[in-house]
């Protein structure tokens, strides 16, 4: 039998004996023992515990109907590897060791988490080809105490299951508060100026920014000496360009009394060769990130090093709070024989905002996928999801996925991009996208014409009047490998459907909310199913810069109805009254 370095599928490892566990997910601990227990949620919670070395967790679950597989490493593969293929390496800033597979119902077959997202975990996963069922193997560290895993039973959705697992973590977890500034749209200056930023240009923008209803700013890379050329081989100094900001701190002023917070971008963790930092720490490791190296939050002199160095950086220049970049490099040091980096991390994260949050009272703190998962709850609160340029799509989907399991901060878009010439339907779907997370935008909204600047204006303020509903309200997004084409958001008097592609959709006239449909879609109308009874409503169809296409008295009885809403549009119904 081939050992478990060397099985390229799970048939292949030693033989285990499993055990039912729930409803028809079983377990095997080959090298310790299990018990269960459980939660008066319904949850199993499941303590793992090996005598010496690592602990093995192996699940198995007939495929049945099984369509898809979502965790949180998964990126645009979201149907079902084989087991050969299916791998991840987890730790509290990169990830978590949980999983849900699913159905063509879009209802769950298995739901894992560690109970404990900060120890790096791996994992191998998929269909067994030998077995005709699907496989989960954990390697879990070696641990004094047990290990504790967490299985939700089956229930109807993805987003049912996660709402469950959020709910444990919220119950253990004490998060970092969510002032109001994380809960307002947010001007970035990444995509807009890249590296070419300076105070004159970034003061225009920010003005402009306050009237359009934005409500923070963040200065992003190439405020900082040695901020060119798209690499990092000049990080480490931390010190403004001071051709490009001569006096940061009155710039901050200034913004500040437009009417913005203010986030200040940082990588604390990478120095470049190019900066003096890097003759002090001298690092040995490979170059991860272009041009930089990245410090071990291990040693105690680096985490010193790091809370100085933000403590200064909001100290001296007066921001809001720090956009905390890059910090899953650190997983670079994993692996290595040393402690644990995520439980380095814990203690360098959690000394941080215990220097920073005296110094800057309702203190702003971004982190980034991979590092937004409920483990990361108590040391920020804006929780961005990843990188992706004028790819709506992309937000919508990485949103969603960031707030299966976000405790506690507000999950924000990554930038929003469209080119000036760009209709304005364009610029809205790329708002659109957005819409189930607080919205960034990052453009020069100096140069946008007159329908970009409506257009912006008239979705923030929906945004803004939706707010609750779409942070906080229950979320019924679909299945995750159809990338969410219809998502649902109930709650606060509001129930806002956006859609983004064309198919049927169906509706339940509720007479005590406002009905908003949203047509991220490419069709002008949106073709609804209305359930029993239907109703009567008033309808107001908004264009895509805001502009009112028809107010009418519509009936609306049970069965198909076609709206005819433009793309990049939004509809409502309020006033509902049933036809009963």
């Amino acid at each position: 039998m081939s050992t478990d370095q060397e099985a390229v599928t799970t048939a292949e490892l030693a033989p285990a004996t499993f055990e039912p566990l729930l409803d028809q997910v079983s377990i095997a601990v080959p090298n310790g023992h299990w018990s269960s227990t459980e939660l008066p949620s319904g949850i199993r919670l499941v303590a793992v515990e090996a005598a010496e070395g690592p602990v093995e967790v192996r699940l198995t679950v007939p495929l049945g109907d099984a369509a898809g597989y979502w965790h949180p490493q998964g990126g645009w593969r979201r149907t079902l590897p084989a087991d050969w293929e299916g791998r991840a390496k987890v730790s509290l800033v990169d990830a978590l060791a949980t999983g849900c597979l699913f159905d063509h119902a879009g209802a769950t077959l298995l739901t894992f988490a560690a109970a404990d997202p900060v120890p790096e975990a791996e994992l191998r996963f998929g269909v067994s080809e030998e077995t005709d069922s699907y496989v989960v193997q954990l390697r879990l560290p070696p641990a004094t105490d047990p290990h504790r895993l967490l299985f939700v039973p089956r229930s109807t959705s993805v987003a049912e299951a996660m709402r469950a697992l959020r709910g444990w973590y919220a119950a253990g977890i004490d998060p970092m508060p969510v002032p109001e500034g994380a809960r307002t749209p947010v001007y970035s200056t990444w995509y807009a100026f890249n590296q070419q930023v300076d105070a004159e240009a970034v003061e225009q923008e920010a003005a402009l920014a306050a009237r359009l209803g934005f409500g923070a700013l963040i200065l992003d890379d190439g405020w900082q000496l040695g901020g060119q050329g798209r690499g990092y081989a000049g990080c480490g100094d931390w010190r403004p360009d001071p051709a490009k900001f001569p006096d940061l701190a009155a710039h901050v002023g200034r913004v500040r009394d437009a009417g913005l917070h203010y986030l200040l971008w940082t990588a604390p963790l990478l120095v470049g060769p190019h900066s003096a930092a890097y003759r002090r720490w001298a690092p040995t490791v490979p170059a991860t990130v272009p041009g930089a190296y990245v410090l071990d939050p291990r040693l105690p002199e680096v985490r010193r090093h790091v809370v100085e160095l933000c403590a200064s950086l909001v100290r001296e220049f007066g921001v809001d709070g720090l956009k905390l970049d890059f910090l899953d490099e650190a997983m670079v040091h994993a692996g290595d024989g040393g402690p644990d980096v995520g439980r380095a991390m814990t203690v360098l994260l959690a000394e941080l905002r215990a220097e920073l949050e005296p110094i800057r009272p309702g203190l702003l703190l971004e982190l980034r996928q991979p590092y937004v998962g409920p483990g990361m709850a108590p040391y920020g609160n804006l929780l961005r999801s990843f990188d992706c340029p004028a790819d709506s799509t992309a937000n919508r989907v990485r949103t969603i996925d960031t707030a299966f399991l976000a405790v506690g901060g507000a999950v924000h878009s990554d930038m929003l991009l469209w080119p000036p010439e760009a209709p304005a339907h364009s610029a809205a779907r790329q708002l659109i996208g957005a819409l189930h997370s607080v919205p960034q935008v990052s453009v020069r909204l100096t140069r946008l014409s007159e329908e970009h600047r409506a257009t912006v204006a008239f979705w923030l303020g929906q945004w803004r009047r939706l707010r609750d509903t779409l942070l906080d309200g229950e979320v019924e997004p679909g299945r995750p490998d159809e990338l969410y084409p219809v998502v649902r958001a109930t709650g606060d008097g509001f129930q806002l459907v956006s859609v983004h592609s064309e198919q049927v959709v169906p509706v339940v006239l509720t007479p005590a909310q406002e009905l908003v449909l949203v047509n991220g879609s490419a069709a002008d109308r949106l073709i609804l199913e209305v359930a029993e009874p239907g109703g009567s409503a008033e309808l107001a169809v908004h264009g895509p810069t805001g502009r009112i296409i028809e107010r009418s008295r519509l009936t609306l009885p049970p069965g198909l109805h076609s709206l005819p809403v433009p793309r990049s549009g939004l509809a409502t119904l309020s006033s509902l009254e049933g036809t009963a």
